[in-house]
């Protein structure tokens, strides 16, 4: 439950870096909401797995290269599943504030990114 509760957290975090860095791609760049936002996932990614590596899981055995290679390979798996949401909620409703749509994307992709660093990245 412990590991849950910490994961949670750095899930928090990354998103906060994920909406402050869209938020400012979007305000100071000519990008657009679609754009700025792989930028942002990216960031997010290089937050989280920092925060992952050493508070959550813990630095797995496989060393920090082949450990970041996993880490990122089930990063961009989850954050294609985490941008096809925000995505479709823009294009469904084009009203609808980027910074929404990120919050959503972002809590249906969270499970998949646990399950994918517990059993993939880090050892158990």
């Amino acid at each position: 439950m412990k590991r849950i509760v910490r994961f949670i957290f750095a899930g928090g975090i990354g998103f906060v870096a994920d909406a402050v860095a869209l938020w400012l791609l979007l305000d100071v760049t000519p990008y657009g909401p679609f754009l700025a936002r792989i930028l942002s996932i990216g960031f997010a990614l290089c937050v989280t797995w920092s925060i992952n590596r050493h508070l959550t899981f813990q630095p797995s055995s496989r060393g920090i290269a082949r450990e970041g290679a996993r880490y990122g390979g089930v990063g961009i798996a989850t954050s294609i599943v985490n941008y096809l949401v925000y995505s479709a909620i823009l294009l469904a409703l084009p009203a609808a504030p980027p910074l929404a749509a990120l919050a959503v994307a972002s809590l249906a992709a969270m499970t998949l990114s646990f399950l994918g660093y517990s059993r993939l990245v880090f050892d158990r």
